[in-house]
């Protein structure tokens, strides 16, 4: 639904989406997805049938792109990067730069890109498409409080450019930001989630073979006032053409060790050596970024770490806006457009 309802207003073209969530223990839409939807109802002026809590279906009808400011006040925990997904792509091609204040939601929170994972790894990649996207952090959220405040400012990219991404380079560093809240700060909740995953790194790396003086690790530990405990870790590895990104959260009953240790270990099998072609983009982003791909209207190809169901799925829904098609082979995508054009309206 975000991916439709985000193509249908930069591309001009009604849309009508049915079925919502409809395998779910609650189907329809629930908070977040109706905040999402009216705003991008406002900024594109549009206009929406079915936008009430439990809908399992809406029409949506878009108008004219604004740039502009505008508040999101989100009640409950719900994903401040899931709402930035479906705000974005349509922001890019706003007349003048948009910028978006989020009070309340979460800004790491399961089932969603963390809040730096979205700073440090997907804003960072659509900047190679040409695309500037500034992320404030004001407060940090987590479930199930929330009570985040962010601000992104979007600025307009009327065309973007397409994307090679086959070859990442050498590494250049890895970056480790391990937070917490400052309910968890007596018992080091950070310190440990961080010791964990580097003594993963620096055992596994050293044993592949890897010249631990070849790259620096970055790392550091941050604590946040917030209404609840929560825990979060994000690893990214800054190789010259890419970014590679991995993020935890912790989880009542798991230890700040094991959160540690599991997100390094996510994180070796995103950066591995592969014989069949090293992975550019992690297999979270893989999917995010196609939109983006189609949108820019040229050819691209981008090898990632994991074809997902999310991955395959986009490709369908974007295939209904954009003239144009998706070949996947192995973990291989390209986007080839067709003669036709896309145009808005």
């Amino acid at each position: 639904m975000r991916t439709a309802t985000a193509l249908s207003a930069a591309t001009g073209q009604p849309c009508h989406v049915f079925n919502i969530r409809q395998k779910r223990p609650e189907p329809g839409l629930a908070t977040q997805h109706l905040l999402g939807l009216r705003a991008l109802n406002q900024l594109c002026e549009g206009n929406i049938e079915g936008d009430f809590l439990g809908s399992q279906e809406i029409r949506f009808l878009p108008g004219r792109i604004k740039g502009g400011t505008y508040q999101v006040k989100i009640p409950t925990a719900g994903s401040i990067t899931l709402l930035l997904q479906l705000l974005v792509l349509p922001s890019l091609l706003a007349p003048k730069p948009v910028r978006i204040s989020f009070e309340g939601g979460g800004t790491d929170t399961s089932f969603s890109p963390t809040i730096d994972h979205f700073r440090f790894v997907f804003v960072k990649i659509l900047e190679k498409l040409g695309a500037k996207i500034e992320i404030n952090i004001l407060k940090r959220g987590f479930y199930p409080k929330g009570g985040a405040r962010v601000e992104a400012i979007i600025h307009s990219c009327p065309q973007l450019r397409s994307l090679i991404l086959n070859q990442r380079g050498s590494l250049k560093t890895i970056q480790i930001i391990s937070g917490a809240s400052d309910f968890l700060k007596e018992r080091r909740v950070a310190e440990r989630q961080l010791e964990a995953t580097l003594a993963v790194l620096k055992k596994e790396l050293l044993f592949s073979g890897e010249d631990e003086n070849r790259f620096l690790i970055k790392s550091g530990v941050e604590y946040y006032q917030t209404l609840n405990p929560g825990s979060q870790i994000n690893l990214r590895a800054e190789y010259e053409q890419t970014i590679l990104g991995v993020d935890r959260l912790g989880k009542r009953g798991k230890t700040a060790e094991q959160v540690g240790r599991e997100a390094a270990l996510d994180f070796l099998k995103e950066i591995q050596p592969r014989l069949d072609g090293e992975a550019c983009l992690d297999k979270f982003l893989a999917d995010q970024i196609l939109p983006y791909l189609a949108l820019a209207g040229k050819e691209s190809q981008i090898m990632v770490s994991q074809i997902s169901g999310h991955a395959r799925t986009n490709v369908w829904v974007i295939e209904k806006f954009i003239p144009g098609k998706f070949e996947i082979k192995d973990r291989e995508i390209r986007w080839q457009p067709s003669q036709r054009t896309c145009t808005r309206h």
